[in-house]
């Protein structure tokens, strides 16, 4: 079952299969009060959605702005970017077993959000085929900058407090987002060579205090002057991926043969005209330098066809 395709990679054999693209399109909202519920289907691109949600003044999702594929592979992995998770407003998604062909309605809670996870990529994978996805979002709200680059290249920008609520102050944030992202590369543009990914290859891992205390330790007990940048994440500890594979020996531009790591953004591995297995091959050794350097095991974010 495939959407936008922007998180796929095939193997170099192809996928003897059959192959369902969803295609199913329709955008319904309904007011609550101060809120609004956009009922979305899944075949609709995802950033035209967060376009016409900010055109509309409806707050909610204008950080995950570029982000490439379809609404209904959103609520799979909880798609984030700078500081805003899906999960944050949606309401319920509905989906069809794919044996039994029921229908079903998922809560924000039955979904077992979690950092780049949720029922459908854990216990529930390849179970259900999301049909349409309902989000609560806010009537001329103001949006939320939380990521601290965001916060800084804003401040440096824009005063978002000279701004009217709903679409300005929005539009504003969406085109701070899109300026960041085209920086890194990690939006599609066909005359961008770096462009040639699947965006971020590797999740940002999560572990827990004392683990990082040990980690931290080794880092500064090898003589590194600078500081191990961290997140919080609850009650545990977020380390930078991109980080993490800069310092085990990848840096931004490193290059294997016809792969290599993005010259804008160390998180991405570009595809310079090799094959899938040399762009995988290269991904194995990042995470068996970063397991190497930091003990730490980097899980990959896209999905692999045949797994």
């Amino acid at each position: 079952v495939l959407g936008g395709g922007s998180n796929v990679l095939f193997s170099d054999e192809g996928f003897n299969g059959l192959v369902c693209r969803i295609e199913l399109q329709g955008i319904s909202l309904v007011d609550q009060d101060d809120d609004v519920v956009v009922t979305v289907a899944a075949g609709e691109e995802w950033d035209s959605f967060v376009q016409q949600c900010i055109t509309k003044h409806l707050a909610g999702v204008e950080c995950l702005s570029g982000i490439p594929g379809f609404v209904g592979a959103t609520p799979i992995q909880n798609v984030g970017a700078y500081g805003q998770d899906v999960r944050d407003s949606i309401v319920s998604v509905k989906a069809m077993n794919r044996t039994t062909l029921e229908v079903i309605t998922f809560s924000n809670s039955d979904c077992r959000f979690g950092y780049r996870q949720s029922r459908f990529k854990a216990e529930d994978i390849d179970r259900y085929v999301i049909t349409e996805v309902a989000f609560k979002l806010r009537k001329y709200g103001r949006p939320e900058i939380r990521y601290p680059e965001l916060q800084k290249f804003i401040a440096s920008t824009t005063d978002l407090n000279a701004l009217a609520d709903g679409e300005p102050a929005l539009r504003s944030v969406r085109d701070a987002v899109l300026t960041l992202r085209r920086r890194k590369s990690m939006v599609v543009d066909s005359n961008d060579p770096n462009a040639r990914s699947v965006g971020s290859f590797f999740m940002n891992p999560t572990i827990t205090a004392d683990r990082f205390a040990e980690v931290r330790g080794q880092w500064e007990g090898s003589g590194a002057k600078d500081e191990m940048p961290t997140y919080p994440a609850g009650d545990k500890v977020k380390l930078p991926a991109a980080w993490l594979v800069e310092q085990a020996g990848f840096p931004r531009g490193y290059r294997r043969g016809r792969v290599g790591v993005s010259q804008n953004h160390s998180l991405a591995l570009v595809n310079y005209g090799g094959t899938t297995r040399e762009l995988l091959d290269l991904a194995t050794q990042i995470q068996d330098a970063v397991r190497e350097r930091f003990g730490i095991i980097l899980e990959r974010e896209p999905v692999v066809i045949p797994p």
